[in-house]
């Protein structure tokens, strides 16, 4: 039985007609603007999209605003700021990534209950705060996703994230607190969008509900879907989602750090052992030296593939024509034509080969792939 429209969820891999035209319109509007399609492929797009319900215009709007964003706050230099007071900042502010769900996703922890706000901002000022939380964000993008989807065998790009309430009062809520939260918010649904899988906000007391009545105004429909609130008793639901070796020990799991808090080591697919840091603040030059070195195989490896494939793409598809010579100013000049490409060569093109046989001369398939190398 065939899937209706609406089924679709417009993911990669999962997408109607309509929604793929969507895409295509979107790509050539995208390449247009002259940005890599390395960074902004398909399922980079196909947030936006989802994220306007799958609207050209409104889609088109959004992802101008993010590229005027990007530029006004240096965003593709972001992941060389230096937040030195990292350290302290968690210590007043626990939070980290650690392990992932049953999907594969990363999870994202935050003891809310634990924020000391006064203290925050003797250490640090919402301008930096700020940046570090875009900081996040990217290398959220550029390296835990990337390592979650290559463990996992499966594209990963939305995170699981857990909000502990835990040890909160009202002394926590100020114009200071809402001002930020708003910010945040705001940060993540217009340049980050469809990032969220779900969120648990979780040891909410009797008092948050006012207090959440407030803070989903600045919400769209969507991500305020995503977002389930529990009291005391959410240890069986968390377990729905988490293996309980992968749930730290604070929210009933079995996961623990001796001699630290687990949220500052950062331990995932991307850091399986916790002695890589996340941040450049935390990293040692020589392992940032090494990450690099890293990225940039991964790069050439990714590049070589791609043209192995163009390659052999091109010569399976191969429709060799008689060799023509050129003009007598040039006569040892002889073209081959294929449905992608047009080769010239200094010499002949083993001219033994007849219109009806499609096998060629190993010096053809080098002439065809330095050919391919330099495109």
């Amino acid at each position: 039985m065939s899937k209706k429209d609406k089924d679709f969820t417009g993911f990669p891999g999962d997408c109607n007609q309509t929604q793929l035209k969507a895409l295509s319109d979107f790509r050539n509007i995208v390449n247009q603007m002259g940005l890599s399609e390395k960074i902004y492929d398909d399922p980079y797009l196909l947030r936006f999209l989802r994220a306007r319900k799958f609207d050209l215009g409104k889609t088109q709007q959004m992802f101008n605003d993010f590229i005027k964003w990007r530029k006004e706050n240096d965003v593709d230099n972001i992941m060389t700021y230096m937040f030195d007071e990292l350290p302290q900042v968690r210590t007043h502010y626990p939070h980290g990534y650690h392990k992932t769900d049953k999907m594969g996703r990363p999870i994202y922890i935050e003891r809310i209950g634990m924020l000391q706000l006064n203290k925050l901002f003797e250490v640090t000022t919402e301008q930096r705060l700020i940046k570090y939380y875009i900081q996040s964000y990217e290398l959220l993008l550029k390296r835990i996703f990337p390592a979650c989807s290559q463990t996992k065998g499966t594209k990963i790009e939305q995170s699981f994230t857990i909000l502990d309430l835990k040890g909160g009062s009202m002394k926590m809520v100020s114009k200071q607190v809402y001002n930020f939260i708003q910010l945040a918010s705001n940060i993540g649904q217009n340049n980050y969008p469809e990032i969220l899988g779900k969120m648990y906000i979780v040891n909410a007391p009797m008092m948050f509900t006012g207090i959440w009545a407030m803070i989903k105004i600045w919400l769209d429909e969507k991500t305020k879907n995503k977002i389930t609130i529990l009291g005391s008793s959410y240890k069986d639901e968390l377990l729905k989602h988490i293996d309980i070796d992968n749930l730290p020990d604070f929210l009933g799991g079995n996961s623990k750090c001796e001699n630290t808090d687990v949220l500052s080591q950062n331990i995932g697919p991307w850091n399986p052992d916790g002695t890589r840091p996340l941040f450049p603040v935390e990293s040692p030059p020589q392992l940032e030296e090494e990450f690099q070195q890293q990225l940039s195989q991964t790069q050439e490896d990714e590049d070589q593939k791609q043209k192995l494939d163009l390659l052999k793409n091109a010569l399976a598809d191969m429709q060799f024509s008689a060799p023509v010579e050129k003009p007598l100013h040039n006569p040892n000049k002889y073209e081959v034509t294929t449905q992608n490409n047009h080769i010239v060569s200094d010499t002949p093109l083993n001219t033994e080969v007849g219109e009806e046989d499609n096998q060629f001369s190993q010096l053809q398939q080098q002439q065809l792939y330095q050919q391919l190398q330099q495109e």
